[in-house]
């Protein structure tokens, strides 16, 4: 039986389900970036890259750092595992439910065969 796991699993699949913010999470993976560049990067006012930082922020996938006037972000601590377990046992799932959709149309494919030889 899966059971839900609650908070952080919400945020992390909020976070990971705008196109911009998996663009930020690549961009960041190759280099860390001020708000500044990420914005220009995606073509985006400071404000609304602010706010897409702010929920990878709170899903633990991005930190900030403000030096001066810049604010520098970096890749955070998550690592999904808990995220990838839990698709990884819907995949398991679904693959046992094609496996017996799979059996049960060979049969039937076997089946008609051998009705069609009596024929």
């Amino acid at each position: 039986m899966v059971q839900y796991q609650g908070v952080p699993l919400d945020a992390s699949f909020a976070a990971i389900s705008d196109a911009t913010r998996r663009g930020v999470l690549e961009q960041l993976a190759r280099a860390d970036a001020s708000i500044t560049d990420l914005a220009a990067k995606f073509d985006m006012t400071l404000t609304g890259m602010k706010k897409h930082v702010s929920v990878l922020e709170h899903a633990g996938l991005v930190t900030t750092e403000k030096v001066g006037r810049v604010r520098t972000c970096t890749l955070g601590p998550r690592r999904l595992e808990e995220e990838t377990a839990w698709l990884e046992r819907y995949r398991r799932q679904w693959d046992a439910r094609f496996d017996e959709l799979d059996r049960v149309i060979e049969g039937l494919k076997r089946k008609e065969r051998v009705h069609g030889q009596q024929k």
